[in-house]
């Protein structure tokens, strides 16, 4: 016997059984529409445990049929109910599916992204191998070859520090584990002191750093000092790496009401339209072969991102291929 066969009698004779109970304690309209209610949930029941493996149409054609000769048999007047019960059946399955694709989704983002730290890790850790092989060769009775290889090995192995460091600062930000501490700061003055730092990078490529703030008047932030130097830091250092020789890196701040907006901009190469929705996801590369060749982790923005949504801020990039970048980012005011 077929089980919707099987489901269809167990839902009558649970009808039968409520009616009987129910009908000396409630009157006879009430029972009607629990009855109605708990019929149609034990043949809906049965027909979804069936059909589980059916398609959407297959599932909402037969839940239709069931309900409706349900309907007539018990001659009650219960079309709107079979029509919102179908609605409710189709969106249910409807949902199922969004969950299905975005289990899929969330598998291919996962061994994508395991794919993406392996790699990051294992090509600076190839070449700290094979710096070594070449010493253990005999490279090394050479003076100038040994301090050579020893200074790239070096390199390597503070990029795989970097990437490890980036790594758990995202863990601890998705996780909520990270706990901000706010102070109250002059972001101008934190924004001279990155400058400061980013100062032998910008010489390199003869890059000016420039601060303009739109109104002459303190810019006094609320929030975690460090981690807002950390998001200066990537920023301005991204605009270092991917701008122009000879052209400009420019921090603007001003003031909308309660907020503080910076936006750090670049005259570089700048970023495709289509890139644009990934440009804060791990690892995302607009030009792989030229990022790693600047030496970046492929973390920085999604750093950036977290940090200030953290906040309960806003980021947004606006970028124009071979004109420039430019990421714009609020703080609450003091």
């Amino acid at each position: 016997m077929k089980k919707e066969i099987v489901f269809s009698l167990l839902g009558a004779f649970i009808v039968t059984m409520v009616y009987r109970i129910l009908s000396y304690f409630i009157s006879f309209t009430a029972i009607n529409l629990i009855l109605t209610l708990i019929a149609a949930f034990a043949v809906i029941l049965g027909i979804m445990l069936y059909f589980k493996k059916q398609n959407e149409q297959t599932i909402i054609h037969h839940i239709q049929q069931q309900l409706k000769n349900l309907s007539a048999q018990t001659n009650l007047k219960t079309i709107d109910t079979i029509n919102d019960l179908e609605k409710f059946i189709h969106q249910i399955i409807l949902e199922r599916k969004k969950e299905q694709e975005y289990f899929k989704n969330l598998d291919s983002y996962r061994k994508e992204y395991l794919g993406n730290v392996s790699h990051e890790l294992k090509t600076p850790l190839f070449n700290v191998q094979g710096y070594v092989s070449t010493l253990l060769d005999g490279a090394a009775n050479d003076k100038d070859i040994l301090y050579e290889y020893l200074k790239k090995a070096d390199n390597n192995i503070e990029r795989m520090l970097n990437i490890i460091d980036d790594l758990e600062t995202i863990s601890h930000l998705e996780s909520g584990a990270m706990i901000l501490e706010y102070e109250s700061f002059d972001i101008e003055q934190l924004i001279s002191e990155v400058f400061e730092q980013m100062e032998l990078s910008a010489k390199n490529k003869s890059i000016s750093l420039q601060l303009i703030k739109e109104h002459p008047v303190y810019y006094i932030a609320h929030a975690d000092k460090f981690r807002i130097r950390q998001v200066l830091i990537n920023l301005i250092s991204n605009s270092i790496k991917y701008g122009k020789e000879g052209g400009n890196t420019v921090v603007k701040l001003k003031k909308e009401n309660s907020k503080i907006i910076v936006s750090v901009s670049d005259d570089g190469i700048g970023i495709e339209e289509k890139h644009l929705p990934r440009i804060f996801e791990r690892f995302y590369r607009v030009d792989k072969g030229r990022s790693r060749a600047q030496g970046g982790t492929g973390l920085g923005l999604a750093i950036v991102k977290h940090i200030i949504e953290a906040h309960k801020q806003t980021i947004f990039v606006k970028s124009e291929l071979g004109k420039g970048t430019t990421f714009t980012f609020t703080l609450d005011s003091k």
